[in-house]
């Protein structure tokens, strides 16, 4: 099946979620690489944790409790610092195949669409921050849902929203190998972006390609 909509997960897919602390943790030291990949963990893990309990917590919430318990972890305290790593979080950086990526999809008349576990304003401000709102043609969060990624309602509210008729039609790109694993459950087409050269997971539920960055997308859906 021809997928006729291309979306793609936010934070780590489209926007590089170290960027903040290479921006604004300078004050870290050695601590920056540590600090910045125990705030993602703990992020993504407040995430499941709270959706396996029934409960919902939005993601902005989610990514404040990340960080505090990151530089609690790692003995710091100061304020300052902490509102500074929050503001850059707000707006990430793009990773620099991110906008190629989509104007080629757009040139190939496939339509673009983000979804995300960021709450609106978060993902609004990462977009406005990158120019790349015009390539795209919807932002899916789950917020409607109130749960996160990978449970299957987020998967089937993100293809309602949009207008798509079966899973099929959905090419879903993800650096999250749970997340690919999730929407390959679902019934997605799923493609993982292993920027970082991770060994692979969740087998049965298997993206139907890895690629190691975004330059070779369109290529893997033969756009």
């Amino acid at each position: 099946m021809t997928a006729t909509t291309v979306m793609f997960d936010a934070y780590g897919t489209l926007f590089d979620v170290h960027s903040a602390v290479e921006r604004a943790g300078a004050p870290l030291g050695p601590l920056a690489g540590p600090v910045s990949q125990l705030w993602r963990t703990k992020q993504l893990e407040y995430s499941w944790i709270t959706t396996l309990m029934g409960g919902f917590d939005d993601f902005w919430t989610l990514t404040e409790r990340g960080l505090d318990f990151a530089l609690a972890r790692h003995g710091i305290s100061d304020p300052a610092l902490r509102s500074a790593l929050l503001a850059a979080y707000r707006t990430l950086d793009a990773y620099p195949d991110v906008a190629p990526a989509l104007e080629r999809l757009r040139r190939a008349a496939k339509a673009t669409a983000i979804f995300t576990n960021g709450t609106r304003t978060m993902v609004d401000a990462a977009i406005a921050a990158s120019g790349i709102g015009p390539l795209l043609d919807h932002v899916v969060t789950v917020e409607p849902v109130a749960a996160y990624k990978p449970v299957a309602a987020v998967y089937d509210h993100a293809l309602r929203a949009a207008g798509a008729a079966v899973p099929g039609d959905i090419a879903f790109v993800s650096s999250n190998r749970w997340d690919v694993a999730g929407a390959a459950t679902f019934g997605f087409r799923t493609f993982w972006i292993n920027r970082t050269g991770m060994p692979d997971e969740y087998p049965g539920r298997d993206p139907e390609a890895v690629l190691t960055d975004l330059s070779g997308l369109a290529a893997a859906l033969g756009a």
